[in-house]
C-alpha cells in the first residue's frame, strides 16, 4: 500500500511538473507573439536624382556626380557618389548607358575597319542614351584560312 501511494506521488509529482511546463510555454510563446510589430516608416523623400558623371581630370577616369532628392523630413538631401568614364569608344555613348551588341561585321576593304551595332539596355541615373549606336574599329591582321586537313602527331624519339 505504501509503496502504491509513493507511485501516485510520483506521477502527480510528474503531472504537475509536465502542467508547469506547458505553462510556461505557452506564457512564453505568448508574450512574443504579443510584442507590437514595429511600423514601417513612411518617408517623404523622394528619389535620388543623379548628374552625369564628371571626370576628375581629363576627359574620362575617375569622376564625381552629384545626386539630390527632396523632401522635408529627409535626413540628407545632396550627396556626392565616385563614378568612372572609361577611357575608350564608350565615353562617347556615356559610362551609364549599357547596349547590347550584334556580332562584329565583316571587314570593309576601302576602310580596314568591321562595325557592330547595338541596342540600348539600360540607362543608369537617369541617363539620356541614344536608342541604337553603332561603332567601328580596325580589322587589324587580315587572317588566311587554316588548312582544312588531317593532322599526323609526330613522336618524339
Amino acid at each position: 500500500m505504501q509503496q502504491q501511494q509513493q507511485q501516485r506521488r510520483m506521477f502527480t509529482a510528474a503531472l504537475l511538473a509536465l502542467v508547469f511546463l506547458l505553462a510556461a510555454v505557452t506564457t512564453t510563446e505568448a508574450g512574443k507573439k504579443e510584442k507590437p510589430e514595429k511600423k514601417a516608416k513612411k518617408s517623404d523623400c523622394g528619389e535620388w536624382q543623379w548628374s552625369v558623371c564628371v571626370p576628375t581630370s581629363g576627359d574620362c577616369g575617375l569622376g564625381t556626380r552629384e545626386g539630390t532628392r527632396t523632401g522635408a523630413e529627409c535626413k540628407q538631401t545632396t550627396k556626392t557618389q565616385k563614378c568612372k568614364i572609361p577611357c575608350n569608344w564608350k565615353k562617347q555613348f556615356g559610362a551609364e548607358c549599357k547596349y547590347q551588341f550584334q556580332a562584329w561585321g565583316e571587314c570593309d576593304l576601302n576602310t580596314a575597319l568591321k562595325t557592330r551595332t547595338g541596342n540600348l539596355k539600360r540607362a543608369l541615373h537617369n541617363a539620356d542614351c541614344q536608342k541604337t549606336v553603332t561603332i567601328s574599329k580596325p580589322c587589324g591582321k587580315l587572317t588566311k584560312p587554316k588548312p582544312q586537313g588531317k593532322f599526323h602527331l609526330l613522336k618524339a624519339a
